[in-house]
């Protein structure tokens, strides 16, 4: 039995038509850009420097730092994100940092666990868009097998 005709439900068909095209496109939009950059910051690559904190942005859950970054060989980046910071950290205090080429933001050289959270909101993403294009895959050939027996039954009917 085909999956897309086990579907049924109202919430299943608006999880396959609305759900898995919205996971699929916020894990990889926020996920793919900065996949490889947290792969080299976990890796120790990329340029070392220094992070200084200008301002925290917390929510419920999580405090952000933000500031600037100078490198060794004197390039900056204003206004960047220091992700996996330290949590001793205060305002105008300075950490060890790599800037990989991430969108928005540094890494603490202490590691952290940005680089996981990164590769598993991309791989749900990867996930969710395959199974949607499974899923349609699959509707679009059952659509087709009905309309050829449809055809040929017509085709029978107006033997007779």
């Amino acid at each position: 039995m085909e999956i897309s005709s086990k579907i049924n439900g109202w919430r299943t068909r608006v999880f396959v038509w609305i759900g898995l095209p919205v996971i699929a496109g916020i894990g990889l939009m926020l996920g793919v850009g900065d996949l490889v950059p947290a792969w080299q910051a976990k890796g120790g690559g990329g340029t070392t420097g220094t992070f200084t904190a200008v301002s925290e942005e917390c929510s419920r859950r999580n405090c952000t730092w933000h500031g600037d970054f100078v490198a060794e060989d004197g390039k900056k980046r204003a206004d960047v994100i220091l992700y996996d910071a330290p949590e001793a950290l205060t305002t105008g205090a300075t950490a060890p940092a790599r800037d990989t080429g991430a969108r928005k933001g540094v890494f603490s050289t202490d590691g952290g666990s940005t680089w996981l959270l990164v590769t598993a909101l991309t791989l749900a993403g990867a996930v969710a868009g395959v199974a949607w294009v499974v899923f349609l895959v699959g509707v679009v050939r059952r659509r087709r097998a009905e309309r050829v027996a449809d055809e040929a039954f017509a085709a029978v009917v107006e033997e007779r």
